[in-house]
């Protein structure tokens, strides 16, 4: 067997199994932290400018990706309670970035929209993001964002990569 060096080894048969040290996990884990703490920052200061958290950022991006959503798969996808997030819209409605809409069929479903406001602080806040992500995925190639995007998945919890794979693809 040989091995490249990463805890990966190639079987004669071509299989290649990875064995990783804990300290080696443990500097993935320590790379997963500091690298959200990078791609929340310039986020972090645009929403802190307008009293808002990353939580008023996250309804926004997902109201953004599903427009019509309903709160309660808001609720879904964010894992938060009812209760913080009726805290987080009812400012984020307030404050004319969403709207909040009966539902035709079922008049006790709330959908939710952004506002042409509610659109321009998204994309602000996300570009900040893209802007990153894009220098990163570059300087990386296609290769690594592919496993990256493998392992991504693969740390998600099963309900979770449900709502990943129901968004529309673009990673």
């Amino acid at each position: 067997m040989a091995e490249n060096g990463l805890g990966s080894q190639t079987r004669p048969g071509g299989e290649n199994l990875l064995f990783l040290t804990d300290d080696q996990l443990r500097r993935g884990i320590e790379a997963m932290f500091f690298a959200y703490r990078g791609f929340t920052a310039d986020p972090d200061r645009i929403l802190s400018e307008k009293s808002y958290g990353r939580a008023h950022h996250r309804a926004l991006h997902f109201v953004h990706r599903s427009p019509g959503t309903t709160v309660n798969n808001l609720l879904d996808i964010l894992g938060v309670t009812k209760q913080s997030l009726n805290r987080v819209l009812r400012a984020l409605i307030e404050d004319g970035l969403v709207e909040s809409k009966v539902g035709v069929k079922d008049r006790r479903e709330r959908h939710l929209f952004l506002t042409e406001a509610g659109r321009e602080l998204e994309k602000v806040l996300s570009e900040a993001q893209r802007k990153r992500m894009r220098a990163a995925y570059r300087e990386a190639g296609p290769e690594a964002v592919a496993g990256f995007r493998r392992v991504l998945q693969q740390i998600m919890d099963p309900e979770m990569r449900k709502h990943f794979d129901q968004l529309k693809d673009g990673m």
